[in-house]
């Protein structure tokens, strides 16, 4: 659904990410980390206001080790835009939501 923010696992990892039609930025996540709290709210909005362009999902680390793991997440929050089931940008740390804007720019 366009405007939301989906949460995905290793087992719709495929189906929801490598197979979408549109580029999908994943945000690898973890319940214990701040920085990921506090760019959650930028990434929602991202999400509401791009969501014809861009799809917007999380994905738990620490409850999906495969996927984590396949895509050498090491720290988090790390963002992966794939377009076409491939990486094509990798942003990493927490951002204001100006700066993800501008990081993404090429995909809205």
């Amino acid at each position: 659904m366009a405007g939301t923010l989906l949460n995905v696992t290793d087992a719709d990892f495929e189906e929801v990410v490598l197979r979408s039609d549109k580029p999908v930025l994943v945000d690898f996540w973890a319940e214990w980390c701040g920085p990921c709290r506090q760019v959650a709210p930028s990434l929602e909005a991202i999400a509401a206001q791009y969501g014809d362009q861009i799809q917007v999902v999380k994905l738990d680390i620490d409850k999906n080790p495969v996927t984590t793991g396949t895509y050498g997440v090491l720290s988090v929050p790390t963002m992966n835009v794939f377009k076409g089931g491939e990486v094509v940008k990798t942003i990493t740390g927490a951002r204001p939501k100006a700066a993800l804007e501008r990081d993404l720019a090429e995909f809205l």
